[in-house]
């Protein structure tokens, strides 16, 4: 029962997709299973280069299966861009190193201005490209002012033939050192503005492409390179003017959703080496597992874990089922960014301080899992910069609810082609959201449901009363912490939809809410403390403030569910 809600490579069989994506995703696991846990952790410690696992990868097909759009297929039914099993793909190489899950997901940067682009002849060398099992690269940040797109200082100097020579460098750009297609950013020196962008595909095999280096300590080749008098044909150029800038952001909503279930997957293993230690550590005579306070650790990293893997599969539903009339996705994407992968944070450090030093050795999986946990939250936007464009969704998504038809769970075997198509980066204050509140009321008898709702209600109170004035809304960090008290709103409905759909343990779900509204008390009590908040905000912020429901014998009846995970699962060696 309790192994049910983890994934286990023992008992993996994913029934819910097609027989092709069944046979890839159990062909991965197995790939990792037979080279062993020593192995693993030995390319890790050694920082060796992922050429084995991409050319597995090749030769399964597995790169070309999963990220080739079904318009670039060739009529191939098994080809699609599939956001539901590519989330399974995502938790699997979180499970085994995020050094695998890298390569996967600089991959999928790199194709995204690509798959966007009126290119056909690129979309069809990207296509053939993927077929010969190579990997991609997104090259867009840079050392002096990382990823800030208005000021990059890639320049593109027309050639008088109808092309470029671009010269300038490019910094933390994964698969750097090996990409066959590198998705540029630049800009023309002879157009001014928004005019002069610029995305254009590169090779890194190029004589005028110059890798300088490794810019991290990792297997992860995240790579400074600088190009000097590249040739840029017609050809190679991807898109020019706003349509650049469009391509950049929206490549960003389509990648950074992958963050969420490499975390989780990160969580997961993690969490079997953790409570397997525990339950067999003897101290003072006792098991570990024996002492009150261990108990709620590992029965609170449980239950985040768990609402993390509700909350993201649902936010799956809602990007498959986006158009241009039902753009919802664009507030649940920064939310898997930075909500479950932060989540992901204090799921490693609950487990940790139970573990202790056992999670420094240098044999066991925890060990680079507490180090690559931190990694996630920081990629693709800081937690900061994804906070804050949660907020601008606040006060439709709270306040002002729109009809929607009901969205399935969408596991089909369906091409997610509008990724491709998002159109212009803007008008995010104008997207509405179904009512968050019947998710809520579904489960009205739970009492820590109830009492986030209490708790989400009197947040739609502040919005009304005494949401920050016009001088206060230059204040970021309080409008930080109002975001981290939306978000738990948001947060809290999708993991209720998703138990809802799958008949979630009711005892989980409460014990997981419980836990939720002590993160909403703590968050009102940050606001209160806040420099700038207001007499009648810092009054709000304490009425706010829930106890949560303590019920014995829910909490005695989740942790038998952890502890049964002890010995379930232990990679081979």
């Amino acid at each position: 029962m309790a192994e049910s809600l983890l994934f286990n490579p023992h008992t993996y069989d994913p029934q819910g997709f097609d027989a092709e994506t069944r046979r890839l995703l159990r062909a991965t696991v197995d790939w990792f299973e037979a080279r062993g846990k020593r192995r693993l952790i030995e390319d890790y410690r050694t920082r060796a280069w992922l050429a084995d696992f991409l050319a597995f990868s090749a030769k399964e097909g597995l790169f070309a299966t999963f990220l080739t759009p079904a318009a670039e297929a060739g009529g191939n039914p098994d080809k699609r861009w599939d956001t539901a099993r590519i989330a399974a793909l995502n938790e699997i190489f979180g499970f085994y190193g995020l050094d695998y899950w890298y390569a996967w997901q600089v991959t999928v940067l790199g194709l995204g201005p690509v798959w966007q682009s009126d290119n056909a002849a690129a979309r069809s060398r990207a296509a053939e490209l993927l077929d010969q099992g190579e990997v991609f690269a997104f090259g867009l940040s840079e050392k002096s002012h990382g990823a800030d797109i208005y000021n990059t200082d890639m320049l593109l100097t027309p050639d008088g033939d109808g092309g470029f020579r671009a010269t300038g460098s490019k910094y933390y750009i994964g698969n750097g050192n090996a990409a066959g297609l590198v998705s540029v950013f630049g800009r023309r020196t002879d157009v001014e503005g928004p005019d002069g962008y610029v995305f254009f595909a590169a090779d890194s095999r190029h004589d005028a492409y110059h890798l300088v280096k490794n810019v991290v300590d990792s297997s992860k080749y995240v790579s400074e390179f600088r190009l000097e008098d590249y040739p840029v044909t017609a050809a190679d150029v991807l898109h020019t003017g706003k349509a650049a800038f469009d391509a950049a952001l929206n490549t960003v909503n389509v990648g950074k959703f992958n963050l969420c279930t490499a975390s989780i997957g990160i969580c997961e293993h993690a969490m079997y080496e953790a409570v397997t230690h525990a339950s067999n550590r003897i101290l003072y005579g006792r098991p570990v597992t024996a002492f009150p306070h261990v108990r709620r650790e590992l029965t609170d990293a449980y239950v985040r874990l768990v609402g993390m893997k509700l909350f993201s599969d649902r936010a799956v539903d809602y990007f498959r089922t986006a158009g241009p009339d039902d753009r919802r996705y664009l507030l649940f994407n920064p939310m898997t960014k930075m909500k479950v992968t932060t989540e992901g944070e204090k799921v490693i450090d609950l487990m940790w301080d139970v573990i202790a030093a056992k999670g420094f050795e240098k044999d066991n999986y925890f060990a680079q899992a507490a180090i690559e946990i931190r990694g996630l939250p920081k990629l693709e936007g800081t937690v900061h910069v994804n906070l804050a464009l949660i907020l601008k969704f606040m006060g439709n998504h709270l306040l002002a609810p729109a009809p929607y038809e009901p969205v399935p769970t969408r596991l089909d075997a369906a091409d997610d082609d509008f990724l491709f198509r998002q159109g212009p980066a803007r008008g995010l204050g104008d997207i509405r959201f179904h009512d968050w509140r019947p998710a809520f009321d579904a489960y009205a008898s739970l009492p820590n449901v109830a009492r986030l709702r209490e708790q989400a209600d009197a947040l739609c109170e502040f919005v009304t009363t005494a949401a920050p004035d016009k001088e206060q809304s230059r204040d970021l960090d309080l409008l930080l912490a109002v975001g981290q008290l939306f978000a738990l709103v948001v947060h809290g409905q999708l993991i209720l939809e998703q138990a809802k759909l799958t008949g979630l343990d009711e005892d989980v779900l409460d014990e997981l809410f419980a836990v939720l509204v002590r993160d909403f008390s703590a968050h009102a009590v940050e606001l209160h403390g806040k420099d700038s908040a207001t007499e009648q905000q810092q009054d709000w912020a304490l009425s706010a403030i829930r106890r949560p429901s303590v019920d014995e014998a829910r909490s005695a009846r989740v942790w038998e569910r952890v502890a049964a995970l002890s010995g379930t699962y232990e990679m081979a060696p």
